[in-house]
């Protein structure tokens, strides 16, 4: 059974990876795709030490991204200036920052954007006369999480688009599901999930 799940997760995921890419293939855009690893793809690499029996049966060579840059779990990943990683954590202890993200940014002393949390958090500073921006933005999802229980899933879900970056510095558009919804698929974010079954 286990082995069934884990074959589906994994098809899903190539599956979504591929819907992303597809457009820009599609259109012959030379754009650079880059994958960062997260805490879920790494249970593989865990399951393995764990269970070396595991090893050759599954593993990250399952995970399928054509025409992307592969980037591991929290290797940071630095273009424009920003760095990227599924999250930031401290030296010392191994433990994420938490907090605000005005005090994240205070800890990592440089733009970043990370995801992991399923929220939006975003804030901007000044330090020697440029600005230093901090974003959090973990959720793009249509479903709800059941173990979030009833009050859990009201949170923030979307895609930020980041305009005119420079060195670490950018102009953020935050974009909700429910406007893409109704933007390419004419309708409401509650209509399109009746509509498809999505709970």
């Amino acid at each position: 059974m286990e082995g069934r799940r884990y074959a589906r997760d994994v098809q899903a995921g190539n599956e979504g990876i591929e819907m992303l890419r597809a457009p820009a293939r599609k259109a012959g855009l030379k754009t650079e795709f880059h994958l960062l690893r997260g805490n879920h793809e790494n249970r593989i690499a865990v399951a393995i030490e764990e269970d070396p029996r595991l090893e050759g049966s599954i593993g990250l060579h399952d995970l399928k991204s054509p025409d992307w840059k592969v980037h591991d779990f929290l290797v940071p990943v630095w273009i424009d200036g920003i760095c990227y990683s599924h999250y930031f954590y401290q030296p010392l202890t191994g433990r994420p920052f938490t907090g605000t993200v005005d005090n994240r940014l205070k800890q990592i002393g440089h733009s970043f954007t990370m995801g992991h949390q399923q929220t939006l958090l975003y804030g901007v500073r000044f330090v020697a006369s440029k600005s230093q921006h901090g974003l959090v933005a973990g959720a793009c999802y249509l479903h709800d999480e059941d173990y979030k229980g009833p009050q859990g899933n009201a949170h923030w879900r979307g895609i930020v688009v980041k305009h005119d970056v420079r060195a670490g510095s950018y102009n953020p558009m935050f974009v909700d599901l429910e406007y893409l919804c109704r933007r390419y698929e004419g309708c409401s974010l509650a209509r399109f999930k009746k509509k498809n079954k999505i709970r």
